[in-house]
């Protein structure tokens, strides 16, 4: 997006996560005045809701310093913590060292500092209920839901700029904040590979519908296996309760395992 497309007179934010902690998504949507729309969001391996509201709301609030802004624009969001923390509790943090007012550390200090810096005179945060119907919020629901899935969803305008990551950004929170472009194959594999490592390391049961997302495979082939198989760096595994989860391969199998490369 450009300045050719006028001022952004809407914009909105969300987060999400897989439980929490856990896999978590972000997303943000600016409304132009030429009825332009530009979508962005992301993914974190491990993180909570709340981190990933307010990652949401700091990278849309760095892309509108570069842009310009219909008088009285208000971000939406259905993150009351995000609103409060912002518009209110952060000046009390401050005067308390990044204390709370029962004296413990404030959760999400780093965040809270960066989106402090970032703050656009006139852009304040208006409170939408979530899931009430409103577009934009259903809309950046969606991709952070999709996001914390590991699944890359198809967002309106991918164009790359200096704003970030446009698309899926493989980093941290608390890693690179200038985003990566890749290849959208390339980032689809790579959310898939980060979300099968997390699943293996945590032990968690994949259902046969959730296996077939996963590794990217007709639900009916995956029907048809009953014995541990190979896929990419993992083994696939059955479990009792008719759910599979993924071990790390290595080559020293036992004789009694009969592997099948997926």
């Amino acid at each position: 997006m450009t300045k050719s497309h006028g001022k952004v007179v809407a914009a909105a934010t969300d987060g999400a996560c897989s439980g929490n902690p856990g896999p978590g998504g972000w997303a943000a949507l600016l409304r132009f005045e030429d009825g332009s729309i530009e979508e962005f969001g992301g993914f974190d391996a491990q993180t909570t809701n709340n981190r990933m509201e307010l990652k949401a709301a700091l990278v849309l609030l760095e892309r509108l310093k570069d842009l310009p802004l219909h008088p009285g624009l208000q971000i939406r969001t259905d993150s009351k913590y995000l609103i409060n923390g912002f518009q209110q509790w952060i000046k009390g943090w401050k005067m308390k060292g990044w204390k709370t007012a029962s004296g413990k550390p404030v959760l999400n200090q780093d965040l809270w500092e960066a989106l402090d810096h970032a703050r656009l005179p006139g852009v304040s945060l208006s409170y939408v209920k979530g899931h009430s119907g409103d577009p934009d919020n259903d809309r950046v629901d969606q991709i952070a839901v999709s996001f914390s899935k590991g699944l890359t969803p198809k967002l309106c305008s991918q164009s790359k700029d200096s704003s970030g990551a446009f698309g899926l950004n493989p980093h941290s929170d608390k890693g690179n904040e200038s985003g990566s472009f890749l290849p959208s194959g390339l980032q689809t594999l790579l959310s898939r590979l980060e979300m099968a490592n997390l699943l293996a390391t945590k032990g968690y049961g994949l259902s046969l519908e959730e296996l077939s997302q996963l590794v990217d495979q007709p639900l009916k082939s995956l029907e048809m296996r009953n014995a541990p198989w190979i896929w990419r760096d993992w083994v696939v595994e059955p479990m009792e309760d008719s759910r599979w989860r993924l071990r790390p391969f290595t080559n020293s199998l036992s004789n009694t395992e009969e592997l099948q490369d997926g």
